[in-house]
Order: C-alpha cells, then sequence, then structure tokens
C-alpha cells in the first residue's frame, strides 16, 4: 500500500469522526434580575450563550425602563429631564402599552405610576391610604394620551408629574428580548422565564414533545407550590397576573379577593377576578393583557375575549358562593395536560 495514502486515509478519517455532530443536551442558564430571578434552559450541542452575556443584556434592558435604578432612562424621563433621547426598548415597551391602553379604554395605562407611589406601593414601599381629595389631584396627571415620543425620540408630557410605571409590561418584553438574543445565536428550541413570565420557543425536541408549563394556584399559601393547571406550550409568551398570596379574606363573610387600582377612578377597585393567565404571540402583549383583565371585571374580561380571539386565556375568580373558578378559552383548553 502507498504509505502516503495509507496516512491520508487516517487523517481524513480522524476529521470524519471530529466533525461528527455531538448529541443535543439541554443547557441551562439561571441568575438575579428585575428584583426575581431567571431561567433560561436551551437545547443545542453545544454551549451557544453564556450567563454572563445575558446577565449584560438584562442589565442594560433596565438601564432603560427599570423604575428602581436612579440612573435609566425611564427614571430620568420621569424625575422630568426633557433632553432624554429613548431607545427602542423603551420606544416598543410605550407602543404596545399605548395599544392595549386603547382597546381597553384606558383601564391598563402605565402612567398610573403616580398613583402607584402614592399608595406606596412603588420603589418607596411605604403603604399608606391616599384621601378622596389626593385622588383627584393626582388623577390629572394620568391617561396616556396625555404622552407621546416626539419625532426627535424624547418624551413629551402635558404634566411634568406624570410618572411612567411600566412594570406591567416590561417584564414580559424582557423575556422577549432574551429569546431574540437567543435565535440570533442559532437556538431554536428553548424556555425563557423571568420573574414567572415566559416564552417557549420550538419544542422540547431531546424529549421530543412540546414545554410543558405549570400554573400556580392562586389561593396557594407561601409555603406550598400548588399547579391549578399544566399546559403544552409552543411558540407562544405566556404570563399570569394576580395578586398571588395577597388574596384578601373578609373576616366575617369569607369572601375572597383582590384589590387592584383602577387608573380611571384612582381608587383600589374590589375584584373577584383573583388571577389572570394569558398566551400570546409575544410575552409583552400577554403580560400587559393579563394585567388588564386584573382591572376588569369579570363580565367585562368575557367581553374583551369576544374581540380577541388570539388570545389564549385563563381566568381564576370566586363566584357568588365564594367557590373557585376557572374561565377557559377554547383554545386554552386545547393547550391543558
Amino acid at each position: 500500500m502507498d504509505l502516503k495514502f495509507y496516512y491520508s486515509l487516517i487523517l481524513g478519517l480522524l476529521l470524519w469522526s471530529c466533525q461528527q455532530p455531538e448529541e443535543e443536551t439541554f443547557f441551562v442558564i439561571q441568575g438575579q434580575a428585575q428584583g426575581s430571578t431567571y431561567s433560561i434552559k436551551y437545547i443545542a450541542k453545544e454551549e451557544l450563550v453564556s450567563k454572563i452575556e445575558i446577565d449584560s443584556l438584562l442589565e442594560a434592558f433596565d438601564n432603560s425602563l427599570s423604575t428602581y435604578k436612579s440612573t435609566s432612562k425611564i427614571a430620568k424621563v420621569n424625575s422630568g429631564d426633557t433632553t432624554i433621547v429613548v431607545d427602542k426598548w423603551f420606544t416598543d415597551t410605550f407602543n404596545a402599552s399605548q395599544k392595549i391602553y386603547k382597546e381597553t379604554n384606558g383601564l391598563f395605562d402605565p402612567t398610573i405610576g403616580v398613583l402607584v407611589n402614592a399608595y406606596g406601593f412603588g420603589p418607596g414601599h411605604q403603604h399608606h391610604n391616599l384621601s378622596p381629595y389626593q385622588i383627584d389631584s393626582l388623577l390629572q396627571y394620568v391617561g396616556f394620551s396625555k404622552v407621546k415620543i416626539s419625532p426627535s425620540q424624547t418624551i413629551h408630557k402635558d404634566f411634568p408629574q406624570t410618572y411612567f410605571d411600566f412594570n406591567a409590561i416590561a417584564q414580559g418584553y424582557s423575556v422577549d428580548v432574551t429569546v431574540d438574543f437567543l435565535k440570533s445565536k442559532g437556538i431554536q428550541d428553548a424556555i425563557v422565564e423571568i420573574g414567572g413570565e415566559l416564552f417557549a420557543i420550538g419544542k422540547n425536541t431531546i424529549q421530543d414533545k412540546n414545554w410543558i408549563v405549570g400554573i400556580d394556584d392562586p389561593l396557594q399559601t407561601p409555603e406550598e407550590r400548588k399547579l391549578i393547571a399544566t399546559i403544552a406550550v409552543e411558540n407562544l409568551g405566556m404570563a399570569t397576573s394576580g395578586n398571588y398570596r395577597k388574596v384578601i379574606t373578609d373576616s366575617i363573610t369569607g369572601e375572597k379577593f383582590v384589590h387592584t387600582i383602577n387608573p380611571k377612578t384612582g381608587k383600589p377597585q374590589k375584584s373577584n377576578v383573583l388571577s389572570a393567565t394569558v398566551l400570546a404571540s409575544t410575552c409583552m402583549m400577554a403580560d400587559g393583557y393579563a394585567t388588564a383583565f386584573m382591572v376588569m371585571s369579570l363580565e367585562q374580561g368575557k367581553e374583551f375575549l369576544k374581540k380577541h380571539p388570539e388570545l389564549y386565556v385563563m381566568i381564576m375568580y370566586a363566584d357568588e358562593n365564594n367557590k373557585l373558578q376557572q374561565l377557559q378559552t377554547e383554545n386554552f383548553k386545547l393547550l391543558l395536560k
């Protein structure tokens, strides 16, 4: 045998062997962000994304939209700086909020921040009641129709006191931003969860099934982890809104309800809607709509769903007998496991 041919054959076999695809496996990245935690699980043949990259991405996102960071763009806008040029993340969140604001006739309104802070639910965390006079004086600053983005990408506010609070939609958007980053790295199958909001990309191809997600029982105690439903998700964002572990029980009647600030009245609104889980094409929209359902009455929610068949929704509520009930759209039922 020709020795050079023999060596070439051996080298070729070695190179062929080295180039054979490795087995796909799960890669997991976990950390802390936005005052909560995040978890990413993706399927690949090699590590494609690092924790440092994810942490840097989420930190940059907070530098745009976190009201808890005094140096963020939104914090500077809220403080009255009219020179701030907002970025794509701010603009996308603004436009999505405006869409839901119009669809809900103002029941979803991120300019409610001035009231959230006054009640002590914002960064200050000092809870107190407001008088009718105080509420009325603050309501003049609330209304998404009173703000706009100028052609120069700065924010115009009719009242300098108007305060943006995108916390009801921004966390969902941070999931979408992370999903887009994973896709840019060539990842086709993954599940991203940040603070309870999530998006499922593709499928769990290793186990040959859709990603399986559990939905918490809104009446569970802090020590429990009780699921009310389990669903199979593929290429959908999911968000659940509700005062989990903060459901109020009347000491006399035993009635269960939650309090949500109504941006139209400025007052905490008693509601028997305990939680709303929404799945949509993006996690940002799922997050915003889930919040909106918490401000609507159950009947308003039902009417809204007639106009939005694209949403997969489960609403948990207490009926007239104080029993926990579920309202599920037909397409949501198809996801149930």
